[in-house]
C-alpha cells in the first residue's frame, strides 16, 4: 500500500487527514476519539478570550433532496477557559504523539497578544499553530478573524508578531471573504508563515421561513450572517488553492479546506497544491468514522495509478491551471449522442434549444423511432447538454481538429504593428 503518511510544514502526521478547528475539535474527548478512528491530525478548536456562544448556531442548506449541501453557523471560538483546552491537548497529544495536534487561536491585533497566547500554547506540545484570520461573524466584529484576515497589512504584522515567539511551525488561516486571496497570502509569506490554510467560511445567510419569517438560524428571532461551508463550497476553495499554488512568490505549503467529503475531493486538492486535507462539515453530517473511506479510497486510488506517497500527486495538476488569455481559441470539441444509451428524455435538446446554442434536433428513423442528432457545424462545444443528461455514456464530448493553436494573449501580440521608426 501506498504511504500516506505527510511531513507538512514540519508537522508529522500518519495520514494527510486532518479534522478542521471546529465543533468536531472542541474538546480532549473529541479529538481523541477522532484519532482512534484514524484522523491523522486536528486543528484544535480556536482558542483565545473565551467567550459567550448563542443559542441556536447552525443551518444546513438541502438541495434536490440532499441533506447538509451547505451548512451554516453563527459559533464563535471556543468557550471554555484556556486552561481547561491546555491541558486536554496536553493529554491528548502525550496519548497520541504521532498524530498531528495543531492549536488554531486568535486574539486581537497587539503584539503582546499574541505573544502571550503562542507561549502558554506551545508549552504543551502542540505540533504547530494556525492563526484564524478567517473567521466571518461575531469576532469580526471585535476586530479579530476576517476584519484582520481582509487586510494584508495586519495579516504580515500578526504573523510576523506570532513567528516571533513560535518554536514551531505557523499555518495562516486566510478568509476566502476577499476579491484576492492571493493578496493575504502572500502577507502570511512574508510576515513568516511556514505554511498557509484555506478557505474558512464563506459570509451567508442559510435561509428564511415563509411561515414565520424568521431566518435559519435564528436567536429570540433574529439572525445574522453566518459562515459557509459544506460541499456547496468545494469549487470555490478549490480554486483559491489553485490561485495560490501557482503564485510564484506564494512557496509555502498549503493545507486545503472547503467541502471535502471523500477522498476524490481530497485528491482533486491535492492535485491542485493541498499538501495536507483538512475536514469539518462531513463529519459534523456522518461523524468521525468517514476517515476510514477516505484512508481506504487514497490507498487504493495511488496503487491504482502506482504512486508510492503523497508526493506524485501534490500539485501535480497545478501547471494545467492557468490565465483565460492562455487558453487555446481553436481548440473544439462537440458534443455526440450515443443513440444506444439515449433514453430519449430529451434534457439535452431542451437546454441546448432554449439556453444554449439550438444545435440538438428530434428526428425520426425511417422505422418511425424518434432520435436527437446534434449539428456539429452549429456546436459551440459548451458541455451543457453531456452535464444536465442523466444517463452515462449517453453524450460523448469529442475532440476534432480545428486549425493551429492560438490563444487570447498571442493574438493580441499578433495584431500589434511593429513601430516605424523612419
Amino acid at each position: 500500500m501506498a504511504d500516506l503518511r505527510v511531513n507538512f510544514a514540519g508537522i508529522q502526521a500518519p495520514n494527510p487527514f486532518w479534522l478542521a478547528s471546529a465543533p468536531p475539535t472542541n474538546s480532549g474527548y473529541q479529538v481523541q476519539r477522532a484519532f482512534e478512528a484514524g484522523w491523522g491530525g486536528a486543528v484544535w478548536k480556536t482558542l483565545g478570550d473565551p467567550i459567550l456562544n448563542v443559542s441556536s448556531r447552525f443551518a444546513g442548506t438541502s438541495f434536490n433532496g440532499q441533506r447538509v449541501a451547505g451548512f451554516n453557523n453563527i459559533e464563535l471560538i471556543t468557550d471554555r477557559p484556556l486552561e481547561v483546552n491546555l491541558k486536554e491537548i496536553y493529554e491528548t497529544k502525550k496519548r497520541f504523539p504521532n498524530h498531528a495536534v495543531i492549536a488554531s487561536v486568535m486574539v486581537e491585533p497587539r503584539q503582546e497578544a499574541w505573544h502571550e497566547i503562542i507561549k502558554k500554547v506551545q508549552d504543551v506540545g502542540v505540533d504547530g499553530f494556525e492563526l484564524n484570520f478567517g473567521c466571518p461573524h461575531g469576532m469580526a466584529e471585535r476586530g479579530m478573524g476576517a476584519a484582520s484576515g481582509q487586510v494584508p497589512e495586519l495579516v504580515e504584522k500578526q504573523t510576523f508578531w506570532a513567528k516571533e515567539v513560535a518554536e514551531v511551525p505557523v499555518i495562516v488561516k486566510l478568509t476566502p471573504n476577499i476579491t484576492d486571496i492571493t493578496a493575504t497570502a502572500y502577507a502570511a509569506v512574508q510576515g513568516g508563515a511556514d505554511a498557509i490554510s484555506m478557505i474558512n467560511t464563506i459570509n451567508s445567510l442559510a435561509g428564511v421561513d415563509l411561515d414565520t419569517w424568521k431566518t435559519y438560524p435564528n436567536v429570540a428571532g433574529k439572525g445574522a450572517h453566518g459562515g459557509y461551508c459544506g460541499p456547496a463550497v468545494k469549487p470555490i476553495a478549490l480554486n483559491m488553492v489553485a490561485e495560490c499554488a501557482r503564485h510564484p512568490e506564494i512557496n509555502v505549503p498549503i493545507s486545503g479546506m472547503g467541502g471535502v467529503s471523500t477522498w476524490k475531493d481530497a485528491v482533486e486538492f491535492m492535485l491542485m497544491g493541498a499538501g495536507s486535507i483538512q475536514v469539518c462539515t462531513a463529519a459534523m453530517h456522518h461523524g468521525f468514522s468517514i476517515v476510514e473511506d477516505m484512508v481506504d479510497g487514497l490507498n487504493n486510488y495511488l496503487d491504482d495509478k502506482g504512486i508510492v506517497n503523497l508526493e506524485g500527486i501534490i500539485g501535480k495538476s497545478v501547471p494545467k491551471y492557468s490565465d483565460w488569455g492562455n487558453l487555446d481559441l481553436n481548440y473544439k470539441v462537440v458534443a455526440r449522442i450515443n443513440n444506444d444509451v439515449c433514453i430519449n428524455c430529451n434534457k439535452c435538446h431542451i437546454a441546448c434549444e432554449d439556453t444554449s446554442h439550438q444545435c440538438i434536433d428530434m428526428l425520426t428513423s425511417p422505422n418511425g423511432n424518434a432520435y436527437l442528432e446534434v449539428r456539429e457545424e452549429d456546436c459551440v462545444g459548451c458541455n451543457l447538454c453531456s452535464i444536465v443528461c442523466p444517463v452515462d455514456g449517453a453524450i460523448d464530448m469529442i475532440e476534432i481538429p480545428n486549425g493551429e493553436p492560438m490563444t487570447w494573449n498571442e493574438r493580441q501580440q499578433a495584431i500589434k504593428l511593429p513601430v516605424c521608426n523612419s
